[in-house]
């Protein structure tokens, strides 16, 4: 059975900082592009990062590009994402999937999965 768990959400002023994490269990995690995708209040499915199935590349999307890193640990089934200098505009719920870019943002995540990140003053 496929899981893909995220953690790491929580509350932050502007500017503060977070790390997300996901770990995945019932497939090949290291045999897989990764990619992690949020849905703001009221929006749709956003891409946010992408990375390689062996780490060695990675794409941002532009609102994020120089203040989020993606990575994965194949040996842990994790994949991470580091978020600095965060914004008002970062408030989402965030999901880790499967694949690359418009493939990631495509799948509809099931209900109750994905961390919270709130950044409010």
């Amino acid at each position: 059975q496929v899981q893909l768990v995220e953690s790491g959400g929580g509350s932050v002023q502007p500017g503060g900082s977070l790390r997300l994490s996901c770990v995945a269990s019932g497939f090949a995690f290291s045999g897989l592009h990764m990619s992690w995708v949020r849905q703001a209040p009221g929006k749709g499915l956003e891409w946010v990062s992408s990375i390689s199935s062996g780490g060695g590349t990675t794409s941002y999307a532009d609102s994020v590009k120089g203040r989020f890193t993606i990575s994965r640990d194949n040996a842990k089934n994790t994949l991470y994402l580091q978020m600095n200098s965060l914004k008002p505009e970062d408030t989402a719920v965030y999901y880790c999937a499967k694949g690359w870019g418009a493939v990631a943002s495509s799948q509809t995540p099931d209900p109750g999965r994905g961390t919270q990140v709130t950044v409010s003053s």
